[in-house]
């Protein structure tokens, strides 16, 4: 390949790489976009905990109304905290409290204690085990309301 053809090569790897990064650059174009993405996050993690939440309650629980509830939560889990951004607080449509804004730092923390343990929801759910999924769906729950106690309206 000549050298010409290499920087050719070179140059429509990185414009491809830009065709395919702009989406993400332009997802929240404005703040608004921003809240609907992390509210419709947040709605998937809360039905989906919802639905395993009916199925712990049943005298017969469906393990794939589990299994596959746990694996969406997680998925979901990691989704909605880049949407937390910049000019996002004074979009009125949220219930987002301006105190979640001035605590990066714990929100992070939250946010990353919730990822594990609905991870480890994830995880036992796989086993059947339902003593077990109802003990860790409640450690899940738990680490989901440690951050709207102190940063969502009520």
């Amino acid at each position: 390949m000549s050298q010409q053809a290499k920087i050719a090569a070179v140059v429509a790897c990185i414009a491809a790489g830009a065709v395919f990064a702009w989406p993400v650059a332009a997802q929240y174009a404005k703040p608004e976009d921003a809240v609907k993405y992390r509210k419709a996050a947040f709605t998937v993690m809360n039905s989906h905990m919802g639905r395993i939440f009916a199925q712990l309650k049943s005298p017969t629980p469906n393990m794939q109304v589990i299994q596959s509830s746990a694996q969406t939560v997680e998925s979901m889990s990691k989704l909605p905290w880049d949407a937390f951004a910049p000019s996002t607080e004074l979009v009125a449509d949220t219930r987002a409290l301006p105190a979640l804004f001035k605590n990066e730092a714990k929100v992070k923390d939250l946010a990353q204690k919730m990822q594990e343990e609905v991870a480890k929801l994830n995880t036992v759910a796989k086993t059947g085990d339902v003593a077990t999924i109802r003990t860790q769906f409640g450690v899940a729950a738990k680490a989901c309301d440690n951050c709207h106690d102190d940063f969502r309206a009520k």
